[in-house]
């Protein structure tokens, strides 16, 4: 690799991990702070999904830390052991913010939508395009390399890039359904809302990395298949 790529994956390889220890801590320290409502993950992932008119969508636990998703694919709010069973600020945001994935899926959210179509590409794109980006540059034992290989690695990669920047708005859009639930319901009072949301940002932004780092590589491919066109 060239040394610029090398210098901007190290530094948000660094960023990342900043991020994501930022998070882990977070998430420890709100998991400690019980809410006023007293009420476990999973019976507030439930309320929520009620409250909402879904009932075709089942709540259930999941080994690993931070391993919380719903998979629209069986309609499942998938909550780690500490969240399903939590009784903490923490353990309330990430439920209600996974049940508002769910209710995006049932409301047919436009970002959403978009991802969901966009994920057999990802799944060829993510595997491919580093492998055929390499083999353009010339790392793979083509001499100097291939012109076209490299923009078809770039085009792959450019679709992951595109799918994690429509990961921001849906991410976003499922904390803010997530934080004005919380609230008008009093699930969290005033004090725990807060730290909810700042439970969510730090979440948020481990997507924030991700999206800027795809566009600088994405951008430093693109500047060396330019540079090596113009020779």
């Amino acid at each position: 690799m060239t040394i610029e790529i090398l210098i901007i994956s190290g530094i948000f390889m660094l960023i990342g991990w900043m991020v994501q220890g930022r998070l882990k801590s977070k998430f420890a320290e709100y998991s400690k702070v019980s809410t006023v409502s007293n009420m476990s993950g999973a019976e507030i992932a439930e309320k929520m999904l009620k409250d909402n008119g879904i009932f075709d969508v089942q709540v259930v636990s999941v080994d690993g830390m931070l391993t919380d998703h719903y998979n629209p694919m069986n309609k499942t709010v998938n909550l780690s052991r500490d969240v399903f069973d939590g009784r903490s600020v923490a353990a309330a945001a990430v439920a209600a913010h996974e049940c508002g994935h769910a209710v995006q899926h049932a409301t047919a959210y436009s970002m959403l939508m978009l991802r969901s179509r966009l994920v057999p590409a990802v799944q060829i794109s993510s595997t491919l395009s580093q492998w055929i980006i390499m083999a353009g540059i010339g790392y793979m034992g083509f001499g100097g390399g291939n012109d076209t290989l490299l923009l078809i690695g770039i085009i792959l990669f450019a679709v992951t890039t595109l799918f994690t920047l429509v990961t921001l708005p849906v991410e976003f859009d499922a904390s803010a359904r997530a934080l004005s639930w919380l609230n008008t319901t009093n699930i969290t009072d005033q004090i725990e809302h807060e730290q909810a949301k700042d439970a969510l940002k730090w979440a948020a932004l481990t997507y924030v990395v991700a999206a800027l780092a795809s566009i600088a590589m994405l951008a430093q491919y693109i500047l060396i298949f330019m540079n090596r066109s113009r020779d």
